[in-house]
C-alpha cells in the first residue's frame, strides 16, 4: 500500500512528508478554507492533486468529506455523523473520541450565525465567497432575541469564543481586540449551514415567534388590565363625584333647615317676649283697676 501511495505521490511531484502534513491538518482542524490563509491556500491545493489518496485513507478510518468546491473549502465528519444532502450510512461505527465537543456558549452562538446567515441568503446579502457581515451589536440581539441568552461579558471568555469559532472556519474576525465594540464587523462563512441543519433552523425561529407571541399576548394583557384599571378608576371617580354631590345637596338642606330652625325660635322667642309684654300690660291693668276700686269704696264709706 505504501508503494501504491508513494507511486501516486511521485506523480504529483510530492513526498510521503506532504501528504502527512496535510492529513494532519485535517484531522487535527477537520477543516480546510483556501481562502483563510496563505498556508491553508497551499493545503487546499494540495489536496486537490491528492484527493484520491486522501479520501482512500480516511476512509479506512471511517470518515467522510465535504468538498465544497464552490466556496473552496473541507469538512471532515466523524463516523456515524450526520451530513446535511447526504444520506446517512447504514451500520456506521460510532467514535466519541472524533466528535468535537463545544460547550453551550459555542452552541449559542452557532445556531445564531446560523439564523444571521439564512436571513441575510434570503435578503440576497452574499458576497461572492459566500459570506455574510454583521456586526458584533446586531449578534448581541440576535441572540438575546433567540435564545435569551448573552455574550460572555468577560473579555477573556469572550475572545476564547469568537477564537474557537474561527478556528472552526466558522467566522472571519479581524481583530480579536475590538470583541467588546459594537461596531465591529465579522463574516459569517457558508461552512455554517452544516453546522445546523434546515430543521434545528426552523425549530429555532419556530421558538423565536412562540416567544414572540407570547410576549404580544403578554402586552396586550397588560394593555388590557390597564384599560380596565383605567375603567375602573374612572367609574370609582364618578361615583365618588356623585357621593360628593350628593353630600353637598344633603349639606346644603341641613344648612337651609338649620337656618329655618333659627328663625322659627327667633319668632317664637319673639312671640313669648310678645305674650309677657302683654301680661305685663294686663296684670298693670289689673292692678290699677283694683286700686281705684278700692280708693272708690273708701270715699263711699
Amino acid at each position: 500500500m505504501l508503494q501504491f501511495i508513494e507511486h501516486k505521490l511521485e506523480k504529483q511531484g510530492l513526498d510521503r512528508r506532504d501528504l502527512s502534513e496535510l492529513l494532519i491538518r485535517l484531522l487535527d482542524y477537520g477543516v480546510i478554507c483556501r481562502d483563510e490563509s496563505q498556508v491553508e491556500q497551499q493545503l487546499y491545493d494540495r489536496y486537490l492533486r491528492l484527493e484520491e489518496i486522501v479520501a482512500d485513507y480516511l476512509e479506512l478510518l471511517g470518515v467522510r468529506i465535504q468538498h465544497d468546491k464552490r466556496f473552496q473549502f473541507i469538512r471532515l465528519y466523524p463516523p456515524g455523523a450526520q451530513i446535511p444532502g447526504v444520506q446517512d450510512e447504514q451500520g456506521a461505527i460510532q467514535s466519541p473520541g472524533l466528535r468535537m465537543r463545544l460547550n453551550q456558549n459555542e452552541v449559542a452562538l452557532i445556531l445564531v450565525l446560523r439564523a444571521q446567515y439564512d436571513k441575510a441568503l434570503r435578503e440576497g446579502q452574499v458576497d461572492e465567497q459566500g459570506c455574510v457581515m454583521v456586526s458584533l451589536e446586531s449578534l448581541s440581539i440576535a441572540i438575546k432575541n433567540l435564545l435569551k441568552r448573552t455574550l460572555p461579558e468577560n473579555m477573556t471568555e469572550r475572545k476564547q469564543l469568537f477564537r474557537r469559532l474561527k478556528q472552526l472556519r466558522l467566522i472571519q474576525i479581524a481583530n480579536e481586540d475590538r470583541l467588546d465594540d459594537g461596531d465591529m464587523w465579522l463574516r459569517i462563512r457558508p461552512m455554517i449551514m452544516s453546522y445546523v441543519s434546515e430543521q434545528v433552523l426552523a425549530d429555532l425561529v419556530e421558538n423565536e415567534n412562540t416567544n414572540a407571541e407570547t410576549d404580544e399576548a403578554e402586552i396586550n394583557e397588560i394593555t388590557d388590565n390597564s384599560e380596565n384599571a383605567s375603567a375602573e378608576t374612572q367609574a370609582e371617580s364618578e361615583a365618588t363625584a356623585e357621593e360628593d354631590e350628593i353630600q353637598e345637596q344633603v349639606t346644603e338642606e341641613n344648612i337651609v333647615e338649620e337656618e329655618t330652625a333659627e328663625e322659627t325660635e327667633q319668632e317664637a322667642e319673639e312671640l313669648i317676649e310678645q305674650e309677657s309684654t302683654e301680661q305685663e300690660s294686663i296684670e298693670q291693668k289689673a292692678e290699677q283697676a283694683v286700686a281705684k276700686n278700692k280708693t272708690t269704696s273708701l270715699f263711699s264709706d
